[in-house]
């Protein structure tokens, strides 16, 4: 594989500039080649098949009408009539008789008293003649027209003989060579301006090629906000604009893989540093009791728990993020999986004074995983119990919903709708569209009092996504309190889900 030089140029004719004005000289040549061929013959054919053959014939068949007049044909009687007729304009004039001897020929030279040797004509014209058939026959040579014609002298519907006449035409070759010269010249000229044009459009063409390569090699750099600016309606502007949205989603990502790598550092960084400082404290401390070096091991030990829960919580959305999820779905009951959750979190609701409840409708099955529904489930009422005031509620609820999420009997229902709705805190009108960012807190301090690692939204939001669902969330219209709403597709006997 032969290496790119190192300025990134490519040779001319292996450029699609190169091939452009390669394909255009080939069609033009092959046009011009055309027009220098066709026209040529078609007027040849003009001039030779329409006027000679009319006027060559027409002398034919004047001087065949004078011949078979003769009661025979003699050289003499033969000369006699033609010297009579006469023959202007005619290189030579040729008589035969029935045998293809020759009587009479105007182009032999004349012998002083001498008899000539007798002559036969062995023309294809003649020898057609003799057979009865009117032959004429044209051609352009030597910048001459050659024409000739011969007929057949029919007496009484017997053929006494034949008529062969010649003639040259330096005029009308003359004219034909002129065509050709000026057809020519024009193919020069338009073969010069198609040369120039096709570099012109080339140029003009390769420009927004080249334009959209130096975008990607600036690209490729690392500069994902340029963008490229190609002006037309044609596949190179759809070309540009799809390279602007691909740079454009290469430069989201990479912004977000920067930040969920800094938040990422942050909060790996933060237990770290608490379990140096614990570890420091009790190596330093030469006389230090049990009881407290007990307390420094136990936030140790917090410490640790806590950076457990940020790594699973990483090493899960990675692999979200990773290939597709290759678990088999099945029919999962959303009561069921939300009655396990209740039952996990009832101490954890009991010991901040927060009712939890459960109330979903029956048969309110979705294709899914146990575990990943689980997984959704549990995230969004742990968040719900830990954002609580004291007394407050949270409740999980299912119902049967159309595709707009309005609620619906069970036979026109294409959807299932999972909500978690609690009366805590409550989220900022202003906050609601950010809290599925990864590392993203509304109250930074209190969540990582209540242990959370900031990322157990964006876990459900990438897991209802696998099963065809989407998550939302908005603020309670009634009281202080957040609803967070999971659609999924509805699960049908001895189908999928819808």
């Amino acid at each position: 594989m032969e290496e790119q030089n190192s300025t990134g140029r490519i040779p001319f004719f292996r450029s699609v500039r190169g091939q452009y004005v390669v394909a255009y000289l080939v069609i033009i040549v092959a046009i011009l080649a055309l027009l220098n061929t066709y026209p040529v013959l078609a007027t040849q054919n003009l001039v030779m098949q329409q006027s000679k053959k009319s006027a060559l014939q027409s002398q034919t068949a004047v001087m065949a009408s004078a011949l078979v007049e003769l009661e025979s044909l003699t050289a003499d009687q033969v000369s006699r009539v033609l010297t009579v007729l006469g023959n202007v304009g005619l290189d030579r004039v040729l008589v035969t008789d029935p045998t293809g001897l020759v009587l009479y020929d105007s182009a032999a030279k004349k012998g002083d008293g001498e008899e000539q040797p007798p002559r036969y004509a062995l023309f294809q014209e003649v020898s057609a003649a003799l057979m009865g058939q009117d032959v004429f026959r044209s051609e352009f040579r030597d910048g001459v027209i050659l024409s000739s014609a011969a007929e057949p002298l029919v007496y009484r519907n017997v053929v006494i003989g034949a008529i062969y006449i010649y003639e040259t035409d330096a005029a009308g070759g003359a004219l034909l060579h002129s065509i050709q010269s000026n057809l020519r010249t024009i193919s020069l000229i338009i073969g010069a301006l198609a040369f120039a044009l096709s570099l012109i459009f080339s140029r003009a063409l390769t420009a927004r090629l080249n334009a959209l390569l130096r975008a990607i090699r600036i690209v490729r750099e690392g500069e994902y906000s340029h963008r490229v600016s190609i002006k037309g309606r044609d596949e190179m502007h759809l070309l540009a604009e799809e390279f602007n949205q691909l740079t454009g989603r290469l430069q989201t990502t990479e912004e977000a893989r920067r930040r969920f790598v800094s938040d990422a550092s942050h909060e790996l960084k933060t237990p770290l540093a608490s379990i140096r400082l614990l570890t420091d404290s009790i190596l330093q401390s030469e006389h230090m009791d049990g009881e407290t070096t007990k307390d420094f091991v136990s936030d140790i030990g917090a410490e640790a728990e806590r950076l457990t829960r940020i790594t699973e919580d990483l090493l899960t959305l990675t692999r979200m993020d990773g290939e597709a999820p290759k678990h088999h779905m099945e029919a999962v009951a959303v009561g069921q999986v939300a009655a396990r959750v209740k039952k996990m979190l009832s101490p954890l609701a009991q010991a901040v004074q927060v009712e939890l409840t459960v109330a979903c409708e029956p048969d309110c099955v979705v294709n899914a995983t146990e575990d990943g529904l689980y997984k959704i489930i549990y995230n969004l009422a742990e968040n719900a119990v830990k954002y609580n005031l004291p007394g407050g509620t949270v409740e999980i609820t299912a119902r049967f919903t159309d595709g707009d999420g309005l609620v619906c009997d069970t036979d026109t229902a294409t959807h299932v709708a999972l909500r978690v709705t609690d009366s805590g805190v409550g989220i900022p009108e202003e906050e609601l569209s950010k809290i599925f960012d990864r590392f993203y807190r509304v109250d930074k301090a209190r969540s990582r009092a209540a242990g959370g690692t900031g990322l157990g939204l964006a876990i459900v939001q990438d897991t209802a996504k696998q099963y065809r669902g989407w998550v939302s969330v908005q603020r309670r219209k009634d009281c202080q309190g957040t609803v967070f709403t999971v659609m999924f597709p509805r699960h049908r006997e001895g189908g999928e889900a819808q």
